[in-house]
C-alpha cells in the first residue's frame, strides 16, 4: 500500500518542484541582464560606464520608470533595443508569477483533497482507538498502537504536536481540537470506538473527556491519565474503566528494576522487543464456549497461550483438556499478526 505523505513531506517536494520549475526563468533573467548591459555599452559608447548600463537594463526589465542615464532620445537602435528587452522581462515576470501562483493554489488544493479523504477514511472507521492528547504520553500509546496493527486517531487542540508526530507517522488519522468538546470527540467517531485514551496533562480535562466519552458511548473502555490523587476517585465515579498515574507507575518501575531486575528484563522484553512480542488477551467467543483447548489447535509460532482467566480466577498454562467457557480470556504471548489469528479462530 503506498504510504501517504505528511503536510511536511508534501510541503517538501512542492518546494523542490517549484525550485525546478523557477530554475530557467531565474537563469533566463540573469541572460537579459547580462545581455541588455552588454547592448547598452554598445549603445551609449565610450562614455557609458558598466554601472549606467546595468541600472538602465535593470529599470527597463523592472519597468520602474526611473530616470535614464543613458540619452536614448536621438537613437532609434537604443528605443527598439529598450522596447524587445522590456517586452522579454515583463514575459519573463509574468510566468515567474503565474508558476508561484499556481503552486499555491496547486498545494492548497492538495492538502485540502487529503483532510477531506482523511475526514472520510475516518468515518468509516469502526472499533478503533481515539488518543486524547499526543504528547510525550500520548505519542508513545500511538506508537504501541502502530506496533500492534490496532487502529487509531489522534486528538490534540495543539497543531504543532500534531505535526510533528505526523512527520514521523504521517499515515496516522487526526482531529485538531479539544478533546473535551463534543464534536471533536464526535468527529473522532467515539460513537464507533472500542476504547479512548484521556492522556492530557490536564487532569480536570482528563476528568471531562472520561465523562463526556461515557456519555456519548457508555460501552466504550476509557483509561484515563491523572497525576493527583483527589482526581482519581471523581475519575472512577464519572466511568473510567481503568486510571494510570504516571508518578505511581514509574516509581514502582524504578523500584522493581532495583530489587527483581530480572522479572523487569523479562517484561521489557514482551513490551519493547523489536519482534514485537506482546502479551496479550483475547476473548472466547458464545460459538467456541465447551471446546476444549486441545481441539482448536492452538499451536504457532506467532503465539503461545500462558494463561486463562475465569471470572476472578487464573489457569496458568492450561492443558489440552481445559475447557473454554464464554467470557474467558486467553492470556498469550504474540506478535501483531498472531493475536490476529486468535481472534479470528475464536471468534
Amino acid at each position: 500500500m503506498q504510504r501517504k505523505r505528511s503536510p511536511f513531506v508534501l510541503s517538501g517536494l512542492i518546494v523542490e518542484h517549484m525550485r525546478m520549475r523557477l530554475a530557467t526563468p531565474f537563469a533566463f533573467l540573469l541572460g537579459l541582464h547580462v545581455i541588455g548591459t552588454i547592448g547598452y555599452l554598445i549603445i551609449g559608447g565610450e562614455q557609458t560606464t558598466t554601472l549606467d548600463a546595468l541600472y538602465m537594463t535593470f529599470i527597463t526589465i523592472a519597468t520602474i520608470g526611473y530616470g535614464e542615464v543613458i540619452d536614448l532620445s536621438q537613437s532609434p537602435l537604443g528605443r527598439g533595443f529598450t522596447m524587445v528587452l522590456a517586452f522579454a522581462g515583463i514575459a519573463n515576470t509574468w510566468y515567474v508569477m503565474s508558476v508561484v501562483t499556481a503552486f499555491i493554489v496547486a498545494g492548497d488544493i492538495n492538502l485540502e483533497f487529503r483532510r477531506r479523504r482523511m475526514m472520510r477514511h475516518i468515518e468509516e472507521m469502526e472499533g478503533h482507538f481515539v488518543v486524547g492528547g499526543i504528547g510525550r504520553v500520548g505519542t508513545n500509546v500511538a506508537n504501541e498502537l502502530a506496533i500492534t496493527n490496532r487502529p487509531f486517531i489522534v486528538i490534540d487542540s495543539d497543531k504543532e504536536k500534531i505535526d510533528a508526530y505526523l512527520e514521523r507517522n504521517p499515515d496516522v488519522p487526526y482531529v485538531h481540537g479539544d478533546a473535551s468538546e463534543d464534536d471533536i470527540l464526535l468527529a473522532a467517531g467515539v460513537v464507533r470506538a472500542a476504547g479512548m485514551f484521556a492522556i492530557t496533562g490536564d487532569d480536570s480535562k482528563n476528568l471531562v473527556i472520561t465523562l463526556t466519552v461515557k456519555q456519548m458511548n457508555p460501552a466504550i473502555r476509557v483509561v484515563a491519565r491523572c497525576h493527583e490523587i483527589n482526581y482519581m476517585d471523581k475519575m472512577k465515579k464519572v466511568g473510567a474503566d481503568a486510571i494510570v498515574s504516571p508518578d505511581f507507575t514509574g516509581g514502582m518501575r524504578i523500584a522493581s528494576s532495583m530489587i527483581r531486575p530480572q522479572v523487569v528484563s523479562f517484561l521489557d522484553e514482551m513490551l519493547r522487543t523489536d519482534d514485537r512480542l506482546r502479551v496479550e488477551e483475547v476473548h472466547v467467543a458464545e460459538s467456541h464456549a465447551g471446546t476444549k483447548i486441545g481441539d482448536l489447535a492452538l499451536r504457532s509460532h506467532d503465539y503461545v497461550v500462558i494463561a486463562v482467566r475465569e471470572g476472578e480466577k487464573w489457569r496458568f498454562n492450561p492443558d489440552i483438556n481445559f475447557v473454554l467457557r464464554h467470557g474467558n480470556t486467553l492470556v498469550v504471548v504474540a506478535t501483531p499478526e498472531g493475536r490476529q489469528a486468535l481472534e479470528q479462530t475464536l471468534s
